[in-house]
């Protein structure tokens, strides 16, 4: 069939049937976890039928179609973390919101720069290269900045909460 004339559907048909299992195999390799992998697989053939790409060859658009895959399963990756992250702490406050509440209440009385940092890197989960690029500041601005809140944060809870040594 002639590929200017070939549907969607062909299209994705066509994808699955070539390039279906080196897909799922990749995105297996970086997920460890087959129904993610799966539907790693299904995002890749979507993004590629929408995107509608043209092709040198077929070196060319297995290698398009692996690239795909690889970043949508990265981008798994980093939601799982985050999903994880989120959920550990949703059991963490509901096992004992009472007793971290004095600890945030602490960092309100920081200024916002350390407390947004704080905020980021321990409620959020992110990394200092990734809250770099959200505030638009230098990474080793903000590993400084985070080093700096801490120590606030040491102070504040001295002063206020009786901590003595942290």
């Amino acid at each position: 069939m002639d590929e200017m004339k070939m549907t969607a559907s062909d299209r994705a048909e066509r994808y699955m049937d070539r390039y279906g299992n080196s897909i799922l195999r990749m995105a297996y390799s970086y997920l460890h976890n087959m129904a993610d992998a799966e539907d790693i697989l299904q995002e890749t053939l979507i993004r590629v039928i929408d995107a509608d790409p043209e092709f040198e060859g077929e070196n060319h658009e297995k290698a398009y179609l692996l690239r795909t895959a690889a970043n949508l399963a990265k981008n798994r990756i980093e939601y799982n973390k985050r999903r994880e992250s989120d959920e550990l702490n949703e059991e963490l406050a509901a096992e004992s919101r009472e007793d971290l509440t004095f600890l945030w209440e602490a960092v309100k009385k920081l200024q916002t720069k350390s407390a947004e940092v704080l905020h980021l890197f321990y409620q959020e989960g992110y990394q200092t290269a990734e809250i770099a690029q959200i505030l638009g500041r230098k990474e080793s601005t903000v590993r400084s900045d985070l080093r700096r809140a801490r120590e606030r944060l040491k102070t504040v809870l001295k002063e206020e909460y009786d901590f003595g040594e942290i």
